[in-house]
């Protein structure tokens, strides 16, 4: 990872900032709403004791069957097409058989109807005038009113008009015969009839009797009949307060009674839109309840909150508003009376000041949060540019300020390292580096110069060393001394040749540096050199590759016969007696290349950037008496390369079979007359 990606990672880490706003917003908005609930459920309480202290509402009806209001004009046929918009929200109607029928009951200004669905795949049959209704399948009715109450049987031997037989004496207000729809399927059966309606009965009992199930025939479920109230409604307008709607719901959720709406205009903060809308459900509000849940045309609501409030337990809940962007919040308390639950009202307060004023500050919150990061993030990435451009011109410096054999490149000649006059830490790396490179720089010349010193101090030890030896040949020696005699001899002799090489080496350094150049042919030139090596090849093919034309190049062909005499005679000592060499000559942009190339073992890989170093060699140990190769030859190839504005190089065959040693020539600088 480089230094300014390292940079922009830390810059990252301001991103705590909008996270820390993001979290406290939410906490505020958290607490705004905590304080609108408890507000609204106080409000709650109180509506709730003031129903209780006018007597609207009462425990003794709290488990009753709900009338509910019909949708469409209900066809008293038998069949549930008419009662399809209500089904969802029948009620249970347990029988002997411990399978729950189910039963609906609605009104309009007609009157009051009953659908009735009990499950029977069994089924025993008799008219309701028979002598054995009560021991077959029927339908037990109750109808009560403040005068009494009288009970009815509902049985028929096939589908279509059955009429209800009366089991108890003649109560004032209460019909003396019922008529009903009666029919069956496979599953069972249904009953549907009209009621009376005026005046409507105070209770209804209901009993479905199986007889394969056994059971008691006359049991019946006796409850008060519960409905939407007018009456009930217009005293709830009167106690809840402005924009807010209001619902009191039977203990088992039935609405009872309503008043207002919810507030859906704009108001004086303007309506949100869809973004905003999507930011507040998505980084504040988190747990809004479903609006579908809360749904203001269904006659029950059933929903957890309220069944907590049923318990005796105010609840408070927000959800989605119908409207888009608005938020609704629903305060549900008990209402109960002498110790018993009589309902539960449910205050509901639409709202959209919270969440334009928490999208506000939030969005505020990240445009400055994220403006101030991407400042932070801009001076970062400059500083981080401009140190890793003094970092790498300060590793471009190291680089070039030294060569492969040591020798400095003439860096310090030109002025100082560069970045040493900075006063910070890349300032004193910059002088370590110069320090460091003076050392080496000193260092490498020293050892440059150790082969003219030493072949200059030992040329006299030498002379003393060979006077002496020649005295003693004059001398009367034993002969057992005269192999000792022989063998000192024979090694000053080789310690001549090495004092001759190192004197020569820098010779032909002076020799190439002190070069005048010509315009010359390299055609002709590396001609007559393959000319002279043929002989020297013995039975070694040597083949020579030269182009067309001439190759005219201003250069100091002495100097490149020399290197190309040390590159033919290293390719020859490592040539088999069969093998092969090859010379050739190419024209390249701006100069020549020569090649020579030969049959042998490779170079070995960790040699490759020190072949053309100085005292370096291949070569294995001399044969005893033969003359140490000092490995003098390839250094010259590279100086006279170096004087020409070239490189000298060396690589393997792609098949293997041998080596290529390469010389780039791109001539020496033409000389201007004063």
């Amino acid at each position: 990872m480089s230094l300014r990606q390292k940079l922009l990672l830390v810059a990252l880490c301001t991103l705590a900032l909008p996270v820390a706003g993001w979290l406290y917003v939410r906490q505020m908005e958290t607490l705004l709403r905590e304080g609108q609930a408890q507000a609204l459920l106080a409000s709650a309480r109180a509506v709730a004791r003031s129903l209780v202290v006018t007597g609207a509402v009462r425990p003794d009806d709290a488990d009753g069957w709900y009338v509910q209001q019909a949708v469409s004009p209900i066809t008293v046929d038998g069949y549930g097409d008419d009662w399809a918009p209500l089904t969802p929200w029948s009620q249970s109607l347990a029988t002997p058989a411990q399978q729950h029928g189910r039963l609906l009951l609605a009104q309009d200004s007609s009157g009051l109807y009953l659908y009735a669905t009990v499950p029977d795949t069994r089924r025993t049959r008799a008219d309701a005038g028979d002598a054995n209704a009560l021991a077959a399948d029927h339908l037990m009715l109750a109808l009560g009113n403040a005068d009494g109450q009288r009970r009815y049987l509902l049985a028929s031997a096939a589908p279509g008009l059955s009429i209800a037989r009366p089991l108890d004496p003649p109560v004032t207000g209460l019909p003396d015969q019922l008529t009903a729809q009666w029919q069956e399927d496979g599953s069972g059966y249904q009953v549907e009839l009209r009621l009376p309606h005026n005046p409507p009965p105070r209770t209804l009992g209901v009993g479905a009797y199986v007889a394969a199930a056994g059971g008691d025939p006359l049991a019946v479920d006796v409850r008060p009949l519960l409905s939407y109230s007018d009456t009930l409604s217009a005293e709830l307008a009167s106690l809840v307060p402005d924009r807010v709607q209001a619902r009191v719901l039977s203990p088992q959720g039935w609405l009872l009674a309503r008043s207002g709406q919810l507030d859906a205009a704009p108001g004086a903060h303007g309506q949100p839109g869809w973004f905003a809308s999507l930011v507040y459900r998505s980084l504040l509000a988190t747990r809004l309840e479903d609006a579908n849940l809360w749904a203001q045309d269904v006659p029950r609501l059933d929903t957890p909150e309220v069944l907590r409030a049923r318990a005796g337990h105010p609840v408070s809940v927000w959800r989605n508003g119908e409207e888009r962007g608005s938020v609704v919040l629903s305060a549900a308390v008990p209402i109960e009376r002498d110790g018993k639950p009589a309902g539960v009202l449910l205050l509901e307060q639409a709202s959209r000041a919270v969440p334009l004023l928490a999208n506000r500050a939030l969005l505020g919150l990240l445009l400055t949060s994220f403006g101030v990061l991407l400042v932070a993030g801009a001076i970062l990435l400059l500083f981080a540019t401009r140190l890793s451009l003094r970092l790498g011109r300060l590793r471009n410096a190291a680089e070039r300020a030294q060569l492969s054999d040591g020798r400095l490149d003439g860096l310090f000649e030109r002025g100082r390292f560069p970045m040493t006059d900075a006063p910070d830490e890349i300032g004193d790396l910059a002088r370590s580096f110069e320090r460091l490179f003076e050392a080496v720089g000193g260092y490498t010349d020293y050892l440059r110069t150790l082969a003219s010193k030493l072949s200059h101090e030992l040329n006299t030890p030498l002379a003393i060393v060979k006077s002496s030896l020649d005295n003693l040949e004059h001398a009367e020696l034993s002969p057992d001394a005269q192999p000792y005699l022989d063998r000192a001899r024979d090694g000053v002799a080789r310690l001549g040749a090495l004092v001759r090489a190192m004197s020569e080496a820098s010779r032909m350094e002076r020799a190439i540096a002190a070069a005048e150049p010509e315009d010359v042919d390299l055609r002709e030139v590396v001609r007559g050199c393959a000319e002279a090596y043929r002989p020297l090849a013995g039975a070694r093919r040597l083949d020579c590759v030269l182009p067309d034309a001439p190759l005219r190049l201003h250069c100091a062909p002495e100097p490149i016969a020399q290197a190309l005499d040390k590159l033919f005679d290293n390719a020859l000592s490592f040539t088999p007696p069969d093998g092969w060499l090859r010379l050739s000559l190419r024209a390249v942009d701006g100069g020549a290349e020569i090649e020579l190339a030969n049959q042998g073992p490779p170079l070995p890989a960790a040699m490759h950037g020190r072949l053309f170093d100085s005292l370096v060699s291949l070569r294995d140990k001399a044969t005893p008496g033969d003359a140490p190769h000092l490995g003098l030859g390839l250094y010259v190839v590279r100086l006279v390369a170096e004087r020409h504005g070239g490189v000298a190089g060396a690589r393997n065959l792609d098949d293997g079979s041998g080596v290529v040693f390469s010389l780039s020539l791109h001539g020496m600088p033409r000389q201007r007359l004063a």
